[in-house]
This record gives C-alpha cells, structure tokens and sequence, in this order.
C-alpha cells in the first residue's frame, strides 16, 4: 500500500521529494504550511481564520511589491487536506524534529486521525542525525531541529525507519494538542518533551537587548534570535513583523527595507536611548 509523507513546511517537504526520488520510489509528500509554534490556535481546527488572520498581520507590510495572498483560502486548503486523509484509508508517515513546530504537527495530525491509528506512523529525527557540525541545528543554543535542516541524502537512509505509531501515544499527542489549542499562547516552547506558553513580548525584549542607539545591520540581531535558545525556531518573517511592530510602538527606529535583511538597519529608538 502507498504512503503519503507528510511535513511541516516546503523546504522539508522538498528534501523528502529529492530523496524519495533517489531511492526510486513515487510516494506522495504532502506539506503542512503553518507555524503552529507562533500565534493563536485555539478554534484552528473549526475554522481557518484563526490561523489567516494572524499571518496576515505576519505579513502584511512584508513583500509591498508582492500580489497579495490569499490567505484564507491557502488555511482553508490546508483543512481540506487534513479532513481529505481522516477521511482516506492510505498509510501517513508523519516526519518531525525536535522543534515546536514540527512537534505540534506531529500532534495535529494524531488529533485528526486518532480514529483511524491503524494508519498512522512516523519518522523522529534529531540533533544526532546532523552529521555536518557546521550546520545549522548545530550552531542552534537548544539544538532544535526541524526536518527542513535535512538533506535529502540523510532523509533517504532514514525512510527504512518509518514505524507505526501505538494507539496510546496516539491517544497521549492528540490530547496534547487539545491542551495545547485551550493554552492559546502567543508563542510555544518545546523542551524536555514539554509545551510552554511563551509571548512576543519575550522576543521583543532580546530584540531590544541587541539593539543600541547607533545604527547596525538587522540581520546580525535576526541572526542572534535565530540561533538563541527559545524553545521554538524563529522564522524570518517572525523576526522581521516584531521589528515592523517595535518600530510602530516607538522603541525601534528603522531604515532601509523592511520586506528584507539586505538594505535594513536599526537602532533603538532615541527616546528609549534617553530614558
């Protein structure tokens, strides 16, 4: 019987592509577009607003020169897809690594097809399945790793080890997820196997640590972020809406452009210099 593959975001998604392909074999990879590590989730499961509306704010101001998304319809495809493999009878292997995001897909799609566990099996990578030390997850303070970090020459040795997942883990990860949608924080930590709830206001605070009076490269503090132990991996365009939203609240000051890292500086906002 076929397998649909499933990860969280494009980039993994692709790698497994590329090395499905290198092993000769035409299994279906589905990705899972959202962060679930960021932003509100409680209702995400009834209606794909909840999740619309907050990457709107995300994003909104980000590509000015882009077409604009349409959101709402990208999450409701999304749900679509999950209810589509409810409602199938195909085999799914979810891939996940050790970070929110990938951890709270994991749960999601155990919450969804919780009543079909005949079907559903799984693939755990690790800090340990990156052999490069100078890659990334490496440099990374609380070695999270996500399944995008992977390349597909890695996945490939690791498709042998897709396993079932037993009926009462799936029981345990689905409630997790229930827990975690009540939670509704703004931000998601994962440590020692273990949901926090976090909020964007701690991410703005080491912006604001990093920052100083004199101007300097905002990608060195994205940079800082990135690799600061945070208990969820943060993305470039989380990174760069809380500089949009600092500087709207008057404790950045910005120059340059801010759809980017290339030409966009920043400082501390004089009147917080002087206070």
């Amino acid at each position: 019987m076929s397998t649909i593959h499933l990860t969280n975001g494009d980039v993994a998604a692709d790698s497994l592509r590329a090395a499905l392909q290198r092993a000769g074999r035409n299994d279906h990879v589905q990705a899972l577009r959202d962060d679930l590590a960021v932003g509100p989730l409680r209702g995400v499961d009834d209606t794909p607003e909840v999740r619309a509306e907050f990457w709107q704010r995300v994003l909104d101001g980000a590509e000015p020169d882009a077409p604009p998304r349409n959101l709402l319809r990208e999450f409701g495809e999304q749900a679509s897809v999950l209810d589509q493999l409810a409602a199938a009878d195909t085999q799914v292997a979810v891939w996940h690594g050790e970070s929110s995001a990938d951890q709270l897909t994991l749960r999601r799609v155990c919450n969804h097809l919780r009543n079909s566990p005949q079907r559903l099996n799984e693939v755990r990578l690790s800090i340990r399945d990156v052999a490069d030390p100078a890659a990334f997850a490496h440099r990374h303070a609380g070695r999270a790793t996500s399944v995008g970090m992977f390349a597909p020459e890695v996945l490939e040795t690791r498709l042998a080890d897709v396993a079932p997942i037993s009926v009462l883990r799936i029981s345990r990860l689905a409630l997790e997820w229930q827990e975690v949608k009540q939670a509704n924080g703004e931000t998601r930590r994962w440590r020692d196997n273990t949901f926090t709830s976090g909020t964007f206001g701690e991410l703005d605070a080491l912006i604001l640590e990093h920052a100083s009076d004199a101007w300097q490269p905002a990608a060195g503090i994205a940079g800082q972020l990135m690799v600061a132990d945070l208990g969820f991996l943060v993305s470039d365009s989380l990174v760069l809406w809380r500089f949009r939203e600092l500087a709207a609240s008057g404790r950045l000051s910005l120059r340059g452009n801010t759809s980017g890292w290339h030409a966009l500086e920043l400082r501390a906002a004089l009147s917080a210099c002087s206070s």
